[in-house]
């Protein structure tokens, strides 16, 4: 996307943001241009809380004077906005690109409701194209490979598991101090039961399948800007 596109996505989402809320703050780069529109508002008087899903946009907030809060302080928040990395007609959601998705689900389930800003290159009619992002523990790491790899097959998707490494090729750690590997399945056709069956896995600390949290998702485009609902 664009930056002037996720200019335009983050000034919808605005829209939708009212005095007084305790708002889910999300991460990567068309969140970060949410939080950048939302600034200048707050600087006016618009009066917000916000809880960040991750430390960079902790970082981005502190650095733009948008006030925060913990979920320990403020365990109900009435609004999140967030990206997304690919979503469906139902608004199923695979996250976890930036490497924040258990922070992101657990503010996301926090919420009373959920908007997503995302390009339309990220609307799939089935989920999976882009690789499933799972967070693990360090500990037993092979074990668990080797058990989302057999529960991929039950379930009959395969494709390449690989440990996620940052670009000066050392092992990506999570803020909560976890590994990601991210399952190049190519399509995922039952999303819930997937997200629902990874989580039985001791090793797996939470996986980027977000299903029936978001409400809403603004989508942009050269020819504008739209709002998707799920489908029935």
């Amino acid at each position: 996307m664009s930056e002037d596109l996720k200019r335009e996505a983050g000034k919808a989402a605005l829209s939708f943001v009212k005095p007084g809320m305790r708002l889910g703050i999300g991460t990567g780069s068309t969140a970060e241009a949410f939080i950048r529109e939302l600034a200048p508002k707050v600087k006016a008087g618009l009066e917000i809380i916000g809880v960040p899903t991750s430390e960079r946009t902790r970082a981005l907030c502190e650095e733009l004077s948008v006030p925060l809060t913990t979920l320990e302080e403020t365990p109900q928040l009435d609004l999140t906005i967030d990206g997304a990395d690919e979503l469906d007609g139902r608004l199923n959601l695979i996250k976890g690109g930036g490497g924040a998705l258990l922070r992101e689900k657990i503010v996301a389930q926090a919420s009373k409701s959920m908007i997503v800003i995302a390009d339309q290159s990220k609307v799939v009619e089935v989920l999976g194209a882009y690789p499933l992002p799972i967070e693990v523990n360090r500990f037993g790491l092979t074990a668990t490979r080797n058990a989302i790899d057999a529960l991929a097959s039950s379930l009959n998707l395969s494709g390449e598991i690989t440990l996620r490494e940052t670009d000066a090729g050392k092992l990506f750690e999570t803020d909560g101090g976890h590994l990601i590997v991210d399952a190049s399945f190519g399509r995922i056709p039952q999303p819930q039961a997937l997200a629902v069956a990874l989580n039985t896995i001791a090793g797996v600390v939470e996986n980027g399948l977000f299903c029936a949290l978001a409400d809403k998702a603004i989508i942009a485009a050269a020819s504008g800007v739209q709002i998707m609902e799920p489908m029935k």
